[in-house]
């Protein structure tokens, strides 16, 4: 892997430079608690020291209602929603939710290509950031707090700058055509990343690692923790909504009023809703809220092979955005036979 460092004087000139790539994104802070990704005017208000984003990333390769293809059926024609996808670039994706991307590439890009994700990927340009846990983190636990694949350049804070991991032909071409913004890597950069990964991995709350706990899972799902948690539970998909691999959605045919022509549509989903478990002759698979809760623990918990990691990359969205403060994180840990102490 090659690798280059940015001075810190530079990393905002090198962000205008990123905008000749394509359409800037990057997080920006909204509030006094939350943040999200915006396109960029002005790189001055990227924020930096930011955790999660109030939609994670997946928005950019599935939107969260999109048109896929149009009917006329006095023309007899099938028309697909296939505009020139413009190149763009997400600054500051972390490196659990680089995973995310990865196993939705899984999903959407294997025997059979979803072409409109494929298009938006393509169109793509992945600049990882290095980040410093917070009590919602839990990306050790998972293996997803270091990523070697599927960025395209990879930033780590330094004293004085930021050490860059370049991962792609992309990131190589970025570093190539702007030889002033970049620089040979020293020896007291080597010390100074070594020692950031040292102070991160000891900011996580938990130690260890969720190996086992899809087949615990399996075995406690009578577990009267479910019906607990579940209660507290308001259905309202928010857990879902910003969790950066979940990858639901529905399917909508809309006729125009005269039913000759129409559009079919795709939007984003929730396993918490009722109607997503309702199939025809009124039969629900999940007809009650702990049925739908629990599924949502078993999916995240199962394990994605191609990756060799589970669905959940341990991002924390999901308890943070809570509105029943429901701690996901720690219900893992109660249903692993582990006491959680809160200071």
């Amino acid at each position: 892997m090659r690798y280059v460092k940015i001075k810190g004087d530079k990393i905002y000139e090198f962000l205008e430079r990123l905008k000749n790539y394509g359409k800037l994104y990057a997080p920006v802070k909204i509030s006094e608690k939350f943040y999200d990704r915006k396109e960029i005017d002005d790189v001055g208000e990227i924020a930096f020291d930011y955790q999660r984003t109030i939609m994670p990333a997946k928005k950019y390769f599935i939107p969260p209602c999109e048109e896929m293809f149009e009917i006329d059926m006095e023309e007899n024609e099938y028309r697909e929603k296939l505009e020139e996808v413009e190149p763009f670039v997400i600054f500051g994706m972390h490196a659990c939710e680089i995973v995310a991307l990865r196993i939705l590439d899984g999903v959407y890009l294997n025997e059979y290509p979803d072409i409109y994700y494929e298009r938006r990927r393509k169109a793509g340009i992945i600049i990882g950031l290095s980040c410093l846990p917070d009590e919602y983190c839990f990306c050790n636990l998972r293996r997803t707090d270091f990523v070697d694949i599927g960025f395209d350049l990879f930033l780590h804070e330094l004293p004085d700058g930021y050490l860059a991991r370049v991962g792609s032909p992309k990131g190589h071409k970025i570093v190539d055509e702007n030889p002033d913004i970049f620089e040979e890597v020293r020896q007291e950069d080597i010390d100074a990343f070594r020692a950031f990964e040292e102070k991160r991995q000891e900011m996580f709350k938990f130690k260890g690692n969720f190996d086992n706990i899809r087949y615990i899972l399996e075995l406690t799902m009578q577990d009267k923790l479910w019906d607990e948690e579940s209660e507290k539970c308001l259905g309202c998909g928010n857990c879902t909504m910003t969790c950066p691999t979940c990858r639901c959605y529905d399917v909508q045919d809309i006729p125009e009023i005269g039913g000759k022509k129409g559009k079919r549509i795709r939007f984003w989903d929730s396993c918490q809703f009722r109607s997503h478990g309702l199939v025809a002759g009124g039969h629900n698979f999940r007809e009650t809220k702990r049925d739908r809760f629990l599924n949502r623990y078993i999916c995240k918990n199962s394990y994605f092979y191609p990756l060799g990691t589970s669905y959940c990359v341990g991002c924390g969205n999901c308890t943070y955005f809570c509105p029943a403060n429901i701690d996901f994180q720690e219900n893992l840990m109660k249903i692993r036979g582990r006491e959680v102490i809160h200071e």
